[in-house]
């Protein structure tokens, strides 16, 4: 069975929107090494629609580096309510009920499959176990104020499972469900 693992920016203060504004003194060699880690021992990307739809322009425009024709090939599968179709990113709109989605395509063979992004989705993948993985990229930072990681979200007990530690002060913790 292959496993679902979640990767995810979040400063000290617990925000996880805006990474572009408080992340980029962190983004260094140790931190595109790990980004590369996760995303080639995956081969697909699972991703709600703001993150489909952002990191759809971000990267769509872009090719030339290993890591970059990696995340443009990969097939995507993007929870919607609001989308009619996933567009013209590699993506699959998946239909239907999102947990029973995710539980075939976890069902099927391959590699690990990759989520960006921390948000409504998750309360899906949690209420239904389908997560394997949190790597939550905690950086020395304090944004003071945006969204808040798993706000709203009921008492969730995680087991540590790594702890990744790099020179510019980002810890990425890894955990798994308890």
């Amino acid at each position: 069975m292959r496993k679902l693992i979640e990767s995810t920016f979040v400063t000290l203060d617990g925000v996880i929107s805006s990474p572009e504004v408080w992340g980029p003194p962190y983004w260094d060699e140790e931190h595109s090494d790990y980004a590369a880690k996760l995303l080639f021992s995956s081969d697909a990307l699972l991703l709600g629609r703001e993150t489909y739809q952002g990191f759809a322009e971000a990267w769509g425009t872009r090719s030339g580096d290993p890591y970059t024709d990696r995340i443009n090939s990969l097939p995507k599968y993007v929870a919607s309510t609001t989308l009619k179709e996933a567009g013209d990113w590699n993506g699959t709109l998946i239909e239907g009920d999102v947990a029973t989605a995710v539980a075939e395509l976890k069902r099927q063979p391959g590699e690990n499959i990759l989520k960006f992004g921390t948000g409504r989705l998750d309360r899906t993948l949690i209420d239904n176990g389908l997560v394997d993985e949190f790597h939550f990229w905690t950086f020395p930072a304090v944004a003071g104020g945006g969204d808040r990681l798993f706000d709203g979200l009921d008492v969730t007990h995680l087991n540590l499972l790594a702890t990744t530690r790099f020179t510019s002060g980002i810890v990425v913790l890894t955990y798994g469900p308890k």
